[in-house]
């Protein structure tokens, strides 16, 4: 089962009133040849309109103002997507031929280069040779190995990091979430000189893909996920999860792309007020279909779960687990 009804819950409860929240989501998962996302809705409450634009890296944005005085703000987007089987990993070019290839890679100049989520720093330099002495003198045999150096070297932990951290701080903890794991290997892939880009989406549970499921067996509480795909010259784009150690599948739901996760926050805003915001969280999802093929239209049962407060007056936005 490749279909998928996701519902994205979040809430922010503030201390006392606050007015003029202003707002941008990308929640609506992409449209290309291997995903088509056949349903989506935004809901807000306090309710109001929203417009719609797409960005510079082809993300759907939704944009919304909540002008007047509220003390709380619900964001829930109801999508329905169809996973296709992605492409086997690539055979592409070898390591040696990339410098010959200048024309072709500065058509992906923007995923070449370092950001302020992803420095190239000298603490990365061993990864690259330990991935370059595991590639097979590829370039896709790189980005595999780069990726499982990535997976085995570090230890997932929520609260390691917080959303705004630099690569830096992994590299010290050796500890992070997923956001963290896909800067880490954009790195290396990029000062090896192959192009690489962050993507924001979500990852279905095993269980979650079973025709039976419902939203109460699946991991609820879960924060949007986050991996790394890899231009191969010749080939294409091809996405490796380092937080999970192996290529991605069906089970990843594509919502944004971007150069880091500064391009691509599943929800972005700020308010003005005195008072101090606290966020919840919850991603639920399961089959679109039930056993006899019928749609599932039943509302949401996902109720927000609780995350670590944010300080007042900083941005409205949320770390990818």
């Amino acid at each position: 089962m490749n279909r998928y009804r996701l519902v994205h819950v979040t809430q922010f409860s503030y201390d006392g009133p606050v007015t003029d929240s202003y707002n941008e989501v990308r929640l609506q998962p992409l449209q290309d040849d291997y995903q088509s996302c056949l349903m989506f809705q935004l809901k807000t409450d306090p309710a109001v309109s929203n417009a719609m634009h797409t960005d510079y890296f082809g993300n759907t944005v939704q944009r919304f103002n909540v002008l007047h005085e509220h003390r709380r703000l619900r964001i829930e987007a109801d999508s329905v997507v169809l996973v296709q089987d992605p492409r086997p990993p690539p055979n592409g070019v070898s390591l040696s031929e990339l410098q010959g290839l200048e024309d072709e890679l500065e058509e992906q100049y923007d995923f070449l280069h370092p950001t302020g989520y992803v420095p190239h720093l000298a603490d990365l330099r061993e990864f690259m040779s330990l991935a370059e002495a595991g590639s097979g003198g590829m370039c896709s045999g790189f980005a595999s190995s780069a990726m499982k150096i990535v997976h085995d070297r570090f230890r997932y932990e929520k609260g390691a990091t917080h959303v705004h951290s630099s690569i830096e701080d992994s590299l010290r903890n050796r500890s992070g979430v997923c956001q963290d794991f896909a800067h880490i290997l954009l790195a290396v892939l990029r000062m090896r000189g192959l192009p690489a880009r962050y993507a924001s989406g979500y990852l279905v549970p095993l269980r979650a893909a079973q025709p039976g499921a419902s939203l109460e067996e699946v991991v609820g509480g879960q924060a949007s996920h986050a991996w790394t795909e890899v231009f191969i010259p010749g080939e294409g784009w091809f996405g490796l999860d380092p937080t999970v150690g192996a290529p991605v599948g069906r089970q990843h739901v594509r919502i944004a792309y971007g150069r880091d996760y500064g391009d691509v926050a599943p929800i972005r805003g700020v308010y003005r007020g005195h008072a101090g915001q606290h966020m919840s969280v919850d991603v639920r999802v399961r089959p679109a279909l039930n056993e006899e093929g019928c749609e599932i239209l039943e509302e949401t049962a996902a109720v927000p779960v609780v995350v670590p407060d944010a300080p007042a007056h900083q941005p409205q936005q949320q770390q990818q687990q």
